[in-house]
C-alpha cells in the first residue's frame, strides 16, 4: 500500500518491531519483549526492508541499524514519544505512569549548568529524565541514532529531524597549581607548555593538545593523567598532577583560593554550545527546552564568539 504521495507506507507493527530488535539486541529477545515468535520478528523486518527498499539491520550480535535503520529508529522513538503525550493529554495515563524525557549532555556542562535547568523544569505532570554524558561533539550523534530525544553539542548544523537553537559560550580557562607553574612552566609558555604533564579528560579529549597546537604549533606533552569526570578533572589540576583546560565557572574559585593559576590569562577558549531536540509538538521537550535555554542565558557567555 502506498500514501496518496506515492510513498511506501511505514506500517507501524513493522516500524515497532525493527526498533524492539534495535533495543532488546537479537531477533530472539524482540520476539519476547513483544510475545510474538521470533519468526514473526524476522518476517516483519524483512517485510519493513523490502518496502523501504534499503537493509535497516547488521545482523550482528548484538544486531545494529544501518545508516537507513537509523532513520526508521528514530522515527519509531518520536512515535512512541508522540502516542505518550496523546495519552497524557487524552487522560489515559494508568496510575503512577510518568513522562521521560532523554538527554545528552557533555560532562561538562552536566557538572556546571545543566543540573540547575532540570530544576527549573515542573514536574507535573510528573518528568523524568534520562542523561547520557558524552562529549558535546559526539552528543549529535546518540540524536542521529534516535537514542535520546535532546542534547547539548557543539554543533549548530541540525540533525535531520531536529531543530536547533544556540545556548551560549563555555569558557575555559588554561590553569595550573601555583606549584606545579613554579615547577614545570618556568619560562615562555611556547617553550615550557609543550612539555609539562597535562591533565585530560579520556583519549578522545583533544581540547589542550588544540590549545598548544594554536600556541606553538604542536600537541601537548605525551605525559598525561586521564581523568574522565568533570569534577575530578579540575581537582586533578588543583592537586597539581599537570596544567589543564579547567570550565571557568570551576577555574573561578580554585583561583581566589589560590590552588590555580592561569597560564595564559589573554587566552581564554569558547566552545559554542546548542541545544537540538526532535521536532515534535511535545509539551515535555517544549517545558525542558525553555528551562535549558533559561538557565543557559544566566549561566552561559552571551555575545560574540571568542576562540582561543
Amino acid at each position: 500500500m502506498k500514501t496518496d504521495a506515492g510513498l511506501p507506507e511505514l506500517p507501524l507493527d513493522q516500524v515497532r518491531t525493527l526498533l524492539a530488535v534495535v533495543d532488546e539486541g537479537t531477533f530472539d529477545a524482540a520476539a519476547a519483549a513483544l510475545h510474538v515468535t521470533p519468526s514473526a520478528v524476522s518476517q516483519r523486518v524483512k517485510a519493513l526492508e523490502q518496502r523501504t527498499g534499503r537493509v535497516l539491520l547488521l545482523r550482528t550480535k548484538p544486531v545494529r541499524p544501518t545508516e537507513s535503520g537509523e532513520v526508521v529508529v528514530r522515527f519509531a522513538r518520536q512515535l512512541a514519544r508522540l502516542e505518550r503525550d496523546a495519552r497524557a493529554e487524552l487522560g489515559m495515563r494508568g496510575a503512577g505512569e510518568a513522562t521521560r524525557v532523554s538527554v545528552a549532555v557533555n560532562a561538562d556542562s552536566l557538572a556546571t549548568w545543566f543540573l540547575p535547568a532540570l530544576v527549573r523544569v515542573r514536574q507535573e505532570p510528573r518528568l523524568f529524565f534520562e542523561l547520557h554524558r558524552e562529549d558535546e561533539d559526539h552528543t549529535a550523534a546518540l540524536l542521529r541514532e534516535g537514542l535520546v530525544m535532546a542534547a547539548v553539542t557543539s554543533s549548530p548544523d541540525p540533525v535531520p529531524g531536529c531543530s536547533v537553537r544556540p545556548l551560549g559560550r563555555m569558557r575555559y580557562l588554561a590553569a595550573a597549581h601555583p606549584d606545579f607553574a613554579a615547577r614545570h612552566l618556568a619560562g615562555p609558555l611556547t617553550q615550557v607548555l609543550p612539555h609539562a604533564p597535562v591533565v585530560v579528560f579520556d583519549r578522545r579529549d583533544d581540547f589542550q593538545d588544540g590549545f598548544v597546537h594554536r600556541l606553538v604549533g604542536m600537541p601537548a606533552s605525551t605525559d598525561r593523567h586521564y581523568v574522565p569526570t568533570s569534577e575530578g578533572f579540575a581537582e586533578a589540576v588543583a592537586a597539581g598532577l599537570g596544567w589543564g583546560m579547567v570550565p571557568e565557572s570551576q577555574a573561578r574559585p580554585l583561583l581566589d583560593a589560590g590552588r590555580l593559576v592561569q597560564l595564559a590569562p589573554d587566552r581564554p577558549v569558547d566552545v559554542p554550545l546548542y541545544w537540538q531536540q526532535w521536532k515534535l509538538d511535545s509539551p515535555a521537550l517544549a517545558v525542558l527546552a525553555g528551562a535549558v535555554v533559561e538557565e543557559a542565558a544566566r549561566a552561559l557567555r552571551q555575545g560574540p564568539f571568542r576562540g582561543a
